[in-house]
């Protein structure tokens, strides 16, 4: 199929669900206002990035319904940024070319977020929050912005896999 991204899913209901709570996690006013993300596309699509690797990550182990999901999810992540792209009057010659890096920027922070994580450090945590939000720079919110990713990584790992699947996303709440 060429469009393959364009097919119909019976996911769709839940998928758009998903993607609309953590778009709306993404966007909450203290990520910027107080952690130091830069409110511009570039830190938006940061915040939506860590939000959405925060899903992957709980998803990863799970069987094939739940790759299904994700493949789906990502898809409509980036439908999403080609559609953004396209309205902000990026020409259709460079749309193909920021997806792809944007892509690239997505896996690259959902690798470094796992290992950090995986690894059970909280300074690795932070690093990479420094890196990808704070240009390494330290932010005093640095300990408040990576306790809230613990956090929200323990919350989505409370949650059924059939409630993730069915849209019902939930992440904890920034302090």
């Amino acid at each position: 199929m060429i469009l393959p991204i364009f097919k119909k899913t019976s996911l769709q209901g839940p998928i758009l669900a998903a993607y609309n709570r953590i778009v709306a996690q993404s966007r909450r006013e203290i990520f910027y206002s107080q952690w130091g993300v830069e409110d511009s596309l570039t830190g938006r699509f940061d915040m939506l990035s860590l939000h959405m690797a925060l899903v992957f990550r709980r998803l990863r182990r799970e069987g094939k319904p739940a790759k299904v999901f994700s493949q789906n999810l990502f898809d409509c992540f980036f439908q999403d940024m080609d559609r953004s792209l396209r309205e902000m009057g990026v020409g259709d010659l460079s749309v193909g070319k920021r997806i792809e890096k944007m892509g690239s920027l997505f896996y690259g922070l959902l690798a470094v977020l796992n290992e950090a994580m995986d690894s059970g450090e909280p300074d690795r945590l932070k690093a990479v929050l420094s890196r990808n939000f704070h240009n390494g720079e330290t932010h005093p919110a640095l300990d408040a912005f990576a306790d809230y990713v613990l956090l929200c990584d323990d919350v989505l790992a409370t949650q059924e896999t059939a409630e993730l699947l069915g849209g019902a996303i939930a992440f904890g709440e920034p302090a």
